[in-house]
C-alpha cells in the first residue's frame, strides 16, 4: 500500500492590522472534492471541500502533497509547507531507497519504448480501435492518458509489473477511445474486455506507489 506519513495543523485565518480575523475566503469552486491545483515538481497541492485544516503527506516517491481546506488559500498552503520543511526532509530520509539503479532505469526505459507501443497497438487492432500515436513518459502520478484526438500517454514503469496488470492499464486507456470519462458505462465496458479488471486495481492499489518512486 502507499506509504505516507500525515502532518496536521489546525487552520489559522489571517489577521487585519488592527489584530481582528476576518471571515474566512470564499473557497473556489470544487466539484470534484479533490482538485490539483497548479502542481510543482516536488510538492503539489489539492483542494478537498470536506477538509477542516491543512495537511501534509510525504508520498513514498518523495514528492509532498499538500491539502488545502476548505476557506483555506494557496499562499497559505506554501506557508504551511515551508514552516514544515524539517519535518519533511526526516521523513523523506525514512522513505526506501529507488527500486531500480540509473543502469536499471535506463535499460526498463529502453524495453518500454519498444514493448508498449506494439502490444498497444496489437490490442487496439483486436478491438477494432483506432489510436493515433503512443508516447512513453516519465510520469510519478498516472500510468496512461488518453487524448480526444486518440493520442495515448504510457508509464514505462508498466513493464515492471505483471502482464495481466499491465493488460488492464492498457485496456483501461483504450476504452477512453469509447468514452472519454469515468462514467458506469466506461467501467462496464473496460470489465466486458478486462475481467480481471477489480483485481488488477487491487494490485496497482496495493504496489502501484512503490513503482512509481
Amino acid at each position: 500500500m502507499l506509504r505516507d506519513v500525515q502532518f496536521r495543523l489546525p487552520f489559522e485565518p489571517r489577521r487585519t492590522r488592527a489584530g481582528r480575523q476576518p471571515h474566512a475566503p470564499t473557497p473556489e469552486i470544487d466539484t470534484t472534492g479533490d482538485r490539483p491545483v497548479s502542481p510543482p515538481p516536488e510538492v503539489y497541492f489539492v483542494r478537498h471541500r470536506r477538509a477542516r485544516r491543512y495537511l501534509l503527506r510525504v508520498e513514498v516517491s518523495g514528492r509532498v502533497r499538500v491539502t488545502i481546506p476548505r476557506g483555506g488559500s494557496r499562499r497559505e498552503a506554501e506557508a504551511f509547507a515551508k514552516r514544515q520543511a524539517g519535518w519533511i526532509a526526516q521523513q523523506r530520509s525514512k522513505l526506501p531507497e529507488p527500486r531500480w539503479n540509473p543502469t536499471e532505469r535506463a535499460e526498463m526505459q529502453v524495453r518500454a519504448e519498444a514493448e508498449l507501443p506494439v502490444l498497444l497497438r496489437a490490442m487496439a487492432d483486436r478491438l477494432d480501435l483506432r489510436v493515433s500515436r503512443v508516447t512513453i513518459r516519465d510520469q510519478r502520478s498516472r500510468w496512461g492518458s488518453c487524448g480526444r484526438d486518440g493520442h495515448i500517454t504510457l508509464n514505462w514503469r508498466l513493464v515492471a509489473m505483471p502482464d495481466w496488470v499491465r493488460d488492464y492499464v492498457l485496456i483501461h486507456e483504450l476504452m477512453h477511445l469509447k468514452r472519454l470519462d469515468h462514467s458506469p458505462e466506461y467501467w462496464a465496458m473496460v470489465e466486458e474486455v478486462c475481467p480481471t479488471a477489480a483485481d488488477a486495481r487491487d494490485w496497482l492499489r496495493a504496489h502501484g506507489s512503490g513503482l512509481l518512486r
